[in-house]
Protein backbone atom coordinates (compact mmCIF):
# COMPACT_ATOMS: atom_id res chain seq x y z
CA UNK A 1 0.00 0.00 0.00
CA UNK A 2 1.02 3.71 -1.03
CA UNK A 3 0.38 6.52 1.34
CA UNK A 4 -0.55 10.21 0.31
CA UNK A 5 -0.49 13.29 1.62
CA UNK A 6 -3.46 14.89 2.31
CA UNK A 7 -3.08 17.74 0.60
CA UNK A 8 -0.93 19.93 1.93
CA UNK A 9 -0.98 18.43 5.58
CA UNK A 10 1.46 16.43 7.14
CA UNK A 11 -1.57 13.37 7.38
CA UNK A 12 -0.51 10.35 5.65
CA UNK A 13 -3.72 8.68 4.27
CA UNK A 14 -3.72 4.74 2.30
CA UNK A 15 -3.95 5.72 -1.75
CA UNK A 16 -7.36 3.72 -1.39
CA UNK A 17 -9.38 3.32 1.20
CA UNK A 18 -12.41 1.61 2.57
CA UNK A 19 -15.84 3.44 2.63
CA UNK A 20 -19.47 2.65 4.53
CA UNK A 21 -21.81 4.11 2.32
CA UNK A 22 -25.07 1.85 1.51
CA UNK A 23 -23.15 -0.87 2.41
CA UNK A 24 -22.25 -1.16 6.29
CA UNK A 25 -25.26 -1.34 8.60
CA UNK A 26 -27.75 -2.10 5.83
CA UNK A 27 -27.04 -4.00 2.80
CA UNK A 28 -24.23 -6.57 4.03
CA UNK A 29 -24.26 -7.93 7.72
CA UNK A 30 -21.88 -6.83 10.26
CA UNK A 31 -19.78 -9.60 10.17
CA UNK A 32 -19.01 -9.41 7.01
CA UNK A 33 -18.19 -5.83 7.80
CA UNK A 34 -16.23 -6.65 10.54
CA UNK A 35 -14.23 -9.08 8.01
CA UNK A 36 -14.06 -6.53 5.75
CA UNK A 37 -12.01 -3.76 7.96
CA UNK A 38 -9.67 -6.39 8.86
CA UNK A 39 -8.67 -7.53 5.42
CA UNK A 40 -8.30 -3.64 4.34
CA UNK A 41 -6.15 -3.08 7.60
CA UNK A 42 -3.90 -5.77 6.98
CA UNK A 43 -3.34 -4.93 3.93
CA UNK A 44 -2.36 -1.51 4.99
CA UNK A 45 -5.79 0.76 4.45
CA UNK A 46 -5.44 2.99 6.86
CA UNK A 47 -8.37 5.54 6.27
CA UNK A 48 -11.83 4.40 6.45
CA UNK A 49 -14.50 6.63 5.54
CA UNK A 50 -18.44 6.65 7.25
CA UNK A 51 -20.68 9.82 7.67
CA UNK A 52 -23.47 9.95 10.46
CA UNK A 53 -26.18 9.45 7.97
CA UNK A 54 -25.15 6.07 6.62
CA UNK A 55 -27.64 3.38 7.81
CA UNK A 56 -29.16 5.98 9.93
CA UNK A 57 -26.22 5.95 11.99
CA UNK A 58 -25.65 1.87 12.17
CA UNK A 59 -22.64 2.59 9.99
CA UNK A 60 -20.82 4.64 11.97
CA UNK A 61 -21.66 1.76 15.14
CA UNK A 62 -20.73 -0.76 13.01
CA UNK A 63 -17.42 0.70 12.26
CA UNK A 64 -16.65 1.24 15.61
CA UNK A 65 -16.96 -2.08 16.74
CA UNK A 66 -14.69 -3.14 13.83
CA UNK A 67 -12.19 -1.06 14.51
CA UNK A 68 -12.38 -0.96 18.29
CA UNK A 69 -9.18 -3.45 18.62
CA UNK A 70 -7.01 -1.71 16.54
CA UNK A 71 -4.02 0.85 17.72
CA UNK A 72 -5.84 4.01 17.22
CA UNK A 73 -2.47 5.59 15.83
CA UNK A 74 -3.14 3.43 13.22
CA UNK A 75 -6.59 5.07 11.72
CA UNK A 76 -7.88 7.93 9.98
CA UNK A 77 -11.11 8.06 10.72
CA UNK A 78 -13.76 10.13 9.16
CA UNK A 79 -17.69 11.13 9.31
CA UNK A 80 -19.72 13.83 8.19
CA UNK A 81 -22.28 16.54 8.81
CA UNK A 82 -25.26 17.82 7.36
CA UNK A 83 -28.07 15.49 6.38
CA UNK A 84 -30.59 15.32 8.78
CA UNK A 85 -30.32 12.99 12.05
CA UNK A 86 -33.52 14.11 13.82
CA UNK A 87 -36.17 15.77 13.76
CA UNK A 88 -37.09 19.37 13.69
CA UNK A 89 -35.56 22.62 11.91
CA UNK A 90 -32.55 22.13 13.74
CA UNK A 91 -32.06 18.60 13.33
CA UNK A 92 -29.84 19.64 9.88
CA UNK A 93 -27.37 21.70 8.25
CA UNK A 94 -24.39 23.57 9.35
CA UNK A 95 -25.60 25.26 11.96
CA UNK A 96 -23.10 25.48 14.93
CA UNK A 97 -25.98 24.29 17.23
CA UNK A 98 -26.13 20.93 14.85
CA UNK A 99 -22.64 20.60 14.28
CA UNK A 100 -22.20 20.47 17.92
CA UNK A 101 -25.17 17.85 18.16
CA UNK A 102 -23.50 15.60 15.40
CA UNK A 103 -20.31 15.39 16.10
CA UNK A 104 -21.23 14.11 19.76
CA UNK A 105 -23.45 11.75 17.89
CA UNK A 106 -20.77 10.53 15.87
CA UNK A 107 -17.73 10.35 18.57
CA UNK A 108 -20.59 8.11 20.43
CA UNK A 109 -21.59 5.93 17.77
CA UNK A 110 -18.00 5.24 16.84
CA UNK A 111 -16.97 5.05 20.24
CA UNK A 112 -13.54 7.11 19.73
CA UNK A 113 -12.43 10.30 21.25
CA UNK A 114 -11.61 12.37 18.07
CA UNK A 115 -12.56 11.93 14.67
CA UNK A 116 -9.43 12.54 12.08
CA UNK A 117 -11.30 14.06 9.34
CA UNK A 118 -14.55 15.62 9.72
CA UNK A 119 -16.52 16.73 6.37
CA UNK A 120 -19.38 18.93 5.83
CA UNK A 121 -21.14 16.90 3.81
CA UNK A 122 -23.11 19.08 1.44
CA UNK A 123 -22.64 23.39 1.75
CA UNK A 124 -25.56 24.40 3.55
CA UNK A 125 -27.28 28.23 1.73
CA UNK A 126 -29.15 29.16 5.22
CA UNK A 127 -26.31 28.71 7.11
CA UNK A 128 -23.10 31.54 6.34
CA UNK A 129 -19.74 30.54 5.92
CA UNK A 130 -18.10 32.26 8.66
CA UNK A 131 -20.19 30.76 11.06
CA UNK A 132 -19.26 27.32 9.78
CA UNK A 133 -15.89 28.01 9.96
CA UNK A 134 -15.93 28.92 13.29
CA UNK A 135 -18.09 25.75 14.18
CA UNK A 136 -15.24 23.82 12.50
CA UNK A 137 -12.31 25.71 14.07
CA UNK A 138 -13.75 25.04 17.90
CA UNK A 139 -14.12 21.08 16.73
CA UNK A 140 -10.45 21.68 15.52
CA UNK A 141 -9.21 23.54 18.53
CA UNK A 142 -11.48 21.33 21.26
CA UNK A 143 -9.52 17.83 20.18
CA UNK A 144 -12.39 16.55 18.54
CA UNK A 145 -11.53 16.61 15.25
CA UNK A 146 -8.07 17.05 13.21
CA UNK A 147 -8.87 17.93 10.24
CA UNK A 148 -11.86 19.82 8.78
CA UNK A 149 -13.08 19.82 5.09
CA UNK A 150 -15.97 19.71 2.81
CA UNK A 151 -17.87 17.37 0.50
CA UNK A 152 -19.39 18.04 -2.92
CA UNK A 153 -19.01 21.76 -2.19
CA UNK A 154 -18.14 24.06 -5.42
CA UNK A 155 -14.88 25.35 -6.02
CA UNK A 156 -15.84 28.61 -5.38
CA UNK A 157 -17.59 27.83 -1.90
CA UNK A 158 -14.62 25.76 -0.99
CA UNK A 159 -12.21 28.76 -1.92
CA UNK A 160 -14.47 31.25 -0.19
CA UNK A 161 -14.15 29.08 3.26
CA UNK A 162 -10.35 29.00 2.60
CA UNK A 163 -10.00 32.66 2.43
CA UNK A 164 -12.46 33.70 5.34
CA UNK A 165 -10.59 30.82 7.31
CA UNK A 166 -7.00 33.03 6.10
CA UNK A 167 -8.69 36.30 7.42
CA UNK A 168 -10.13 36.06 10.06
CA UNK A 169 -6.96 33.47 11.74
CA UNK A 170 -9.05 30.48 11.37
CA UNK A 171 -8.46 26.77 10.57
CA UNK A 172 -9.17 26.33 6.49
CA UNK A 173 -10.30 23.27 5.10
CA UNK A 174 -7.94 21.01 4.47
CA UNK A 175 -9.83 18.47 1.71
CA UNK A 176 -12.71 18.07 -0.70
CA UNK A 177 -14.47 14.78 -1.26
CA UNK A 178 -16.13 15.27 -4.56
CA UNK A 179 -17.44 12.17 -6.83
CA UNK A 180 -15.29 11.36 -9.59
CA UNK A 181 -14.99 8.45 -12.01
CA UNK A 182 -14.71 8.12 -16.00
CA UNK A 183 -18.56 8.98 -16.25
CA UNK A 184 -18.28 12.40 -13.73
CA UNK A 185 -15.10 14.49 -14.16
CA UNK A 186 -15.86 17.97 -14.90
CA UNK A 187 -15.67 19.33 -11.16
CA UNK A 188 -12.23 17.61 -10.42
CA UNK A 189 -10.65 18.23 -13.18
CA UNK A 190 -11.94 21.65 -14.46
CA UNK A 191 -12.68 23.26 -11.15
CA UNK A 192 -11.10 21.77 -8.26
CA UNK A 193 -7.76 20.66 -9.69
CA UNK A 194 -6.70 24.62 -9.88
CA UNK A 195 -8.07 24.65 -5.88
CA UNK A 196 -5.44 22.06 -5.05
CA UNK A 197 -2.72 23.29 -6.51
CA UNK A 198 -3.20 27.16 -5.04
CA UNK A 199 -4.66 26.51 -1.40
CA UNK A 200 -3.30 22.54 -0.82
CA UNK A 201 -6.83 21.15 -0.39
CA UNK A 202 -6.97 17.32 -0.25
CA UNK A 203 -9.00 14.83 -2.94
CA UNK A 204 -10.58 12.50 -1.33
CA UNK A 205 -12.42 10.79 -4.29
CA UNK A 206 -15.30 8.70 -4.28
CA UNK A 207 -17.62 6.25 -6.03
CA UNK A 208 -15.14 5.41 -8.67
CA UNK A 209 -16.78 2.78 -10.13
CA UNK A 210 -19.81 4.73 -11.10
CA UNK A 211 -22.57 3.05 -8.65
CA UNK A 212 -20.82 -0.20 -9.67
CA UNK A 213 -21.50 0.09 -13.28
CA UNK A 214 -17.79 0.45 -14.05
CA UNK A 215 -17.34 -3.07 -13.19
CA UNK A 216 -19.10 -3.96 -15.91
CA UNK A 217 -21.55 -6.45 -14.66
CA UNK A 218 -24.31 -4.63 -16.27
CA UNK A 219 -22.63 -5.17 -19.40
CA UNK A 220 -25.21 -7.57 -20.40
CA UNK A 221 -28.26 -6.59 -18.29
CA UNK A 222 -29.07 -6.66 -14.51
CA UNK A 223 -28.19 -9.26 -12.23
CA UNK A 224 -30.32 -10.92 -10.08
CA UNK A 225 -29.24 -8.94 -6.75
CA UNK A 226 -27.21 -6.46 -7.63
CA UNK A 227 -28.21 -3.04 -7.11
CA UNK A 228 -29.49 -2.07 -9.82
CA UNK A 229 -32.05 -4.97 -9.11
CA UNK A 230 -33.50 -3.36 -6.15
CA UNK A 231 -36.30 -1.67 -6.02
CA UNK A 232 -34.89 1.77 -4.13
CA UNK A 233 -32.05 1.59 -6.16
CA UNK A 234 -33.63 3.07 -9.50
CA UNK A 235 -31.40 5.83 -9.21
CA UNK A 236 -28.71 3.58 -10.56
CA UNK A 237 -31.06 2.31 -13.62
CA UNK A 238 -31.03 5.49 -14.90
CA UNK A 239 -27.51 5.95 -15.66
CA UNK A 240 -27.59 2.23 -17.35
CA UNK A 241 -28.31 3.30 -20.83
CA UNK A 242 -27.23 1.78 -24.11
CA UNK A 243 -24.33 4.69 -24.50
CA UNK A 244 -22.81 4.24 -21.51
CA UNK A 245 -23.23 0.78 -20.88
CA UNK A 246 -21.56 0.62 -24.83
CA UNK A 247 -18.86 2.84 -23.23
CA UNK A 248 -18.20 0.57 -20.13
CA UNK A 249 -17.78 -3.26 -22.65
CA UNK A 250 -15.04 -0.70 -24.54
CA UNK A 251 -13.89 0.10 -21.56
CA UNK A 252 -14.06 -4.16 -20.25
CA UNK A 253 -12.33 -4.99 -23.25
CA UNK A 254 -9.27 -2.57 -23.07
CA UNK A 255 -8.85 -3.77 -19.24
CA UNK A 256 -8.91 -7.42 -20.18
CA UNK A 257 -6.33 -6.43 -22.86
CA UNK A 258 -3.88 -5.24 -20.37
CA UNK A 259 -4.62 -8.30 -17.67
CA UNK A 260 -6.91 -6.30 -15.20
CA UNK A 261 -10.49 -6.13 -14.56
CA UNK A 262 -12.97 -3.06 -15.63
CA UNK A 263 -13.04 -2.01 -11.69
CA UNK A 264 -9.06 -2.42 -11.74
CA UNK A 265 -8.84 0.02 -14.53
CA UNK A 266 -11.41 2.60 -13.49
CA UNK A 267 -9.37 2.83 -10.51
CA UNK A 268 -5.90 3.43 -11.77
CA UNK A 269 -7.25 5.92 -13.91
CA UNK A 270 -8.26 8.04 -10.82
CA UNK A 271 -4.79 6.56 -8.83
CA UNK A 272 -2.43 8.18 -11.78
CA UNK A 273 -3.57 11.73 -10.46
CA UNK A 274 -1.39 12.91 -8.00
CA UNK A 275 -3.66 15.67 -6.45
CA UNK A 276 -5.87 13.09 -5.20
CA UNK A 277 -5.08 11.72 -1.62
CA UNK A 278 -7.33 9.08 -1.69
CA UNK A 279 -9.46 6.62 -3.54
CA UNK A 280 -12.75 5.76 -1.05
CA UNK A 281 -13.86 2.10 -2.65
CA UNK A 282 -16.64 0.31 -1.66
CA UNK A 283 -17.30 -3.54 -1.16
CA UNK A 284 -19.78 -6.30 -0.16
CA UNK A 285 -17.65 -9.29 -0.14
CA UNK A 286 -13.67 -9.73 0.62
CA UNK A 287 -12.90 -10.54 -3.34
CA UNK A 288 -14.12 -7.13 -4.45
CA UNK A 289 -11.76 -5.54 -1.77
CA UNK A 290 -9.26 -7.60 -3.02
CA UNK A 291 -9.72 -6.60 -6.78
CA UNK A 292 -9.87 -2.69 -5.57
CA UNK A 293 -6.95 -3.13 -3.67
CA UNK A 294 -5.02 -4.46 -6.39
CA UNK A 295 -5.43 -1.54 -8.72
CA UNK A 296 -2.81 0.19 -7.34
CA UNK A 297 -0.16 -2.36 -8.95
CA UNK A 298 -1.69 -1.18 -12.49
CA UNK A 299 -0.92 2.26 -12.72
CA UNK A 300 2.00 2.25 -14.13
CA UNK A 301 -0.04 -0.09 -17.54
CA UNK A 302 -1.94 3.12 -18.36
CA UNK A 303 0.60 4.67 -20.44
CA UNK A 304 -0.12 7.61 -22.76
CA UNK A 305 -1.61 5.18 -25.40
CA UNK A 306 -3.60 3.65 -22.88
CA UNK A 307 -4.97 7.03 -21.92
CA UNK A 308 -5.57 8.13 -25.44
CA UNK A 309 -7.62 5.49 -25.88
CA UNK A 310 -9.97 5.51 -22.71
CA UNK A 311 -10.21 8.91 -24.07
CA UNK A 312 -11.69 7.93 -26.96
CA UNK A 313 -13.46 5.57 -25.53
CA UNK A 314 -15.73 7.95 -23.08
CA UNK A 315 -15.80 10.83 -25.62
CA UNK A 316 -17.70 13.79 -24.17
CA UNK A 317 -18.52 12.68 -20.36
CA UNK A 318 -17.71 15.48 -18.62
CA UNK A 319 -20.62 15.38 -16.10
Amino acid sequence: MHYRRLGHTGLKVSEISLGSWVTFGSQISEETSIDLVQAAYDQGVNFFDCADVYANGQAEIVLGRAIRDYPREDLVISSKVFYPTSSGPNGRGLSRKHIRESIDGSLKRLNLDYIDLYYCHRFDPDTPIEEVIRSMDDLVKSGKVLYWGTSEWEAGQAAQAYGLARQYWLIPPSMEQPQYNLFHRRRVEWELAPLCKDFGIGLTTYSPLFFGILTGKYNDGIPDGSRASLEDMGWIRDHLSKQNISRVRQITELAEELGMTTAQLSIAWILRRKDVSSVITGASHLEQLDENLGSAEMVELLTDDVLERIEEIMGDTFE
